[in-house]
């Protein structure tokens, strides 16, 4: 039987992975520069920790578990509990939790540390006499110090990673763009009906709020079907996905139809928060698109190619043709299974600004139970 984990738990555990690596090399860090400061002799025996292979062992399994726990807690918990809170607020709040949880942690490993150290049980007084002694030395203070700029770190990278998103941070770091790559992607542009009449209803401030729950139902469809946030602008949305992960289970199709059944399902909240509930209309299309990392002021990852501008004008055409979905019939040729989906051609339609025309789809789902 073939085991296999769903998109947004691989997600997860991509973005929890690297709060055991800061962890790990920091924890690594200050082990190691502290052997080599004093030739790896234990200078203060009463209150210090001798590093032999055993406990440097015990303290990378500890450090690695400590950040795995934090980014757990991070993606899992806090990322919703402060998600109102400002940069600074939210970065306080969390650091106050985590200060009481690492003196907790403490307690814990450090009486196990020496116990490893002496031959004898955690609990042992020759081992608590010597937790005692630390806890009134400079090396607590030290430890201490490690244990909150390493707490600080890891915060910064979640605030950080929520903003651009883990995966463009990921690229960032790897270099994957740093020098301009081409590809070929499948782009959905995503736009709001009737966004000018809604806002003007609304207000400024209420249409805000809107888009933020609007953005925040289509969020999981997205992550389960593999799509990546290129940008937002305004009401519109646009996904993009690397040719393979699109094309594999009809990802760029289904991540449609399920954005708009969450939608449906979350229909009595917006119909009693805002007094309308949203819908959407897209266009889809695959090409190849030059990427890189841009930017003098701002760097960030930018998409370029002619793939954008005609997916930008066939969503443009869904008034036009009364459609929901429209797509291309290049995208429509690497599809495979398309049972679940009904096909309506347009026939070959002149695009602004191509001389050639392409022929365009208009897309529903199959109803599996016809009357």
């Amino acid at each position: 039987m073939k085991f296999s984990i769903s998109p947004k738990t691989r997600r997860n555990i991509f973005r929890i992975i690297p709060f055991g690596v800061i962890w790990l090399l920091l924890g690594w860090y200050d082990l190691l520069t502290g052997a080599l400061a004093t030739g790896n002799e234990n200078i203060n025996p009463n209150v210090d920790i001798t590093l032999t292979p055993k406990i440097f062992i015990f303290a990378t399994i500890a450090v690695t578990t400590t950040g795995l726990i934090v980014g757990t807690l991070e993606v899992y918990w806090f990322k919703n509990l402060f998600s109102k809170y400002s940069f600074g607020r939210k970065l306080f709040s969390k650091f106050l939790f985590y200060s009481f949880f690492l003196f907790l942690l403490m307690f814990i490993t450090y009486p196990v540390a020496a116990g490893m150290e002496a031959g004898r049980p955690p609990f042992d007084p020759i081992v608590l006499k010597k937790f005692k002694a630390f806890m009134n030395s400079s090396f607590f203070w030290g430890t201490i110090t490690t244990l909150a700029f390493s707490t600080f770190l890891s915060l910064f990278y979640a605030a950080i990673s929520d903003h651009l998103g883990p995966k463009v941070l990921s690229n960032f770091f790897t270099g994957k763009y740093h020098q301009p790559v081409e590809e070929e992607r499948i782009f959905m542009f995503l736009d709001m009906k009737s966004s000018t009449a809604i806002a003007e209803e609304l207000g400024h401030l209420t249409y805000f709020e809107l888009l933020g729950a609007y953005y925040d139902e289509l969020s999981a469809a997205i992550i389960q079907h593999e799509g990546e946030v290129y940008q937002y602008v305004g009401d519109e949305i646009v996904i993009s996905w690397e040719r393979e992960r699109g094309i594999r289970n009809e990802n760029c199709l289904n991540c449609f139809f399920a954005m708009q059944q969450d939608l449906r399902d979350r229909a009595s909240y917006f119909k009693e928060r805002y007094g309308i509930v949203p819908t959407f209309k897209a266009g889809l299309h695959i090409g190849r698109v030059t990427t890189g990392e841009i930017g003098a002021l701002k760097r960030e990852i930018f998409f370029t190619g002619d793939v954008l501008n005609v997916t930008a004008r066939i969503q443009s055409l869904c008034n036009t043709y009364e459609a929901d979905l429209l797509i291309s019939d290049k995208l429509l040729d690497l599809l495979n299974d398309t049972l679940a989906f009904t096909f309506k051609s347009l026939g070959p339609v002149a695009l602004k600004g191509r001389v050639q025309s392409m022929e365009l789809f208009a897309v529903s789902k199959t109803n599996p139970n016809p009357s």
